[in-house]
């Protein structure tokens, strides 16, 4: 996530419905879910960008987990998301949204 992309987003957060927002990553690894997630919830935790120090709180989830899975219809999801199940870390990228979650 760039900074221009952290400012758009506080800068919607701020709008006063962030109670209102989700974020849905498609991110293709551990390490990228983590980062990101935690700038959405606690704060840049690289302290360079707008997000830095600043704890949005925002839910995340990432496209692979099943309860996002399951709020898709299923044959859309197979077409557009089901062969990047087999490429993509879901175990990872759950156990990195786990930590972010304070699982």
């Amino acid at each position: 996530m760039d900074l221009e992309e952290q400012g758009r987003i506080q800068q919607l957060a701020g709008g006063g419905q962030s109670d209102q927002m989700i974020v849905l990553l498609g991110t293709p690894n551990a390490s990228s879910t983590l980062m990101i997630a935690l700038t959405l919830t606690q704060g840049d935790p690289s302290y360079a960008g707008p997000l830095a120090g600043v704890p949005l709180g925002l839910p995340v989830y990432h496209i692979l987990e099943d309860r996002v899975k399951d709020a898709i219809p299923a044959d859309v999801y197979e077409r557009e998301i089901g062969p990047m199940e087999f490429v993509l870390d879901k175990p990872g990228i759950e156990t990195a949204l786990a930590k972010t979650r304070g699982g």
